[in-house]
């Protein structure tokens, strides 16, 4: 089995207003958005197209249930990082923080109301990052 290139992967994010995701997306992400007028399809991507295409696709229908899919945003920093996505938009639903096995966490909606989490790692996991 082939394994897929670098740019071949896509995480699709449901949304009903291209512009207002896309401004939302952008800011969190520091992606740039590229799309057609009128299409139903905007892309973000990574600086310099390394990493994951984000592809927003505008849908009639609004959501319905909790997702079953969600982005996590990994940070040093979990109120500083709390603090910027909230600016950028972001609707925090948890108030207090979720903790599991050294991992700390808030869960957010994004302005279509799609779950995402910030999330600070244990410090042994910014050790393994960085070397």
């Amino acid at each position: 089995m082939q394994a897929y290139a670098r740019g071949e992967l896509a995480v699709v994010i449901d949304c009903a207003d291209l512009d207002r995701a896309a401004a939302f997306w952008t800011e969190v992400l520091g992606y740039r958005s590229s799309g057609y007028p009128g299409s139903a399809y905007r892309s973000l991507l990574a600086p310099e197209s390394t990493g994951v295409e984000v592809l927003l696709q505008r849908v009639p229908e609004g959501k319905l249930a909790k997702s079953r899919v969600h982005l996590d945003l990994r940070t040093r920093d979990l109120d500083s990082e709390c603090e910027r996505v909230t600016r950028a938009g972001a609707v925090r639903t948890t108030e207090q923080p979720i903790s599991e096995g050294g991992w700390v966490w808030h869960v957010f909606a994004d302005p279509d109301g799609n779950e995402f989490c910030v999330l600070q790692p244990p410090t042994e996991h910014w050790s393994e990052v960085d070397s």
